[in-house]
């Protein structure tokens, strides 16, 4: 089974007010997925925001933001890179397709042999 972990692609630390407890210590995070299984690893071009107040330990939800939260949000958006979406295979994955290449070459060759 695919195991999915967002990894943290840009962290901020932001002075705008928290709507909750109006103190100014908000960080501001962006994650990207990653889906690893035992045949591949793939990076998705889905990038995730969370906005927390470190004070009050409560996420701000995009309801309840303010325009210069809104401001600063944008912003930031802008400047975060994600990775390429990729999809890798692992060892395992290429060692399967070998022996399944092996095994349907030594049928082709029996069968031309007239043996099977």
């Amino acid at each position: 089974m695919a195991k999915e972990e967002l990894k943290i692609i840009k962290e901020a630390e932001l002075t705008n007010n928290c709507p909750e407890c109006f103190n100014q210590e908000l960080r501001l995070t962006f994650y990207q997925k990653h889906k690893y299984n035992s045949l591949y690893h793939q990076t998705s071009g889905e990038v995730t925001h969370e906005i927390k107040c470190k004070t009050c330990d409560s996420t701000i939800y995009p309801v309840s933001w303010t325009e210069d939260i809104e401001r600063v949000f944008d912003f930031y958006r802008k400047t975060v890179t994600p990775d390429r979406a990729t999809l890798k295979f692992t060892m395992l994955f290429y060692t399967l397709i070998l022996i399944l290449i092996v095994l349907v070459s030594g049928g082709i060759y029996l069968y031309l042999q007239k043996i099977i």
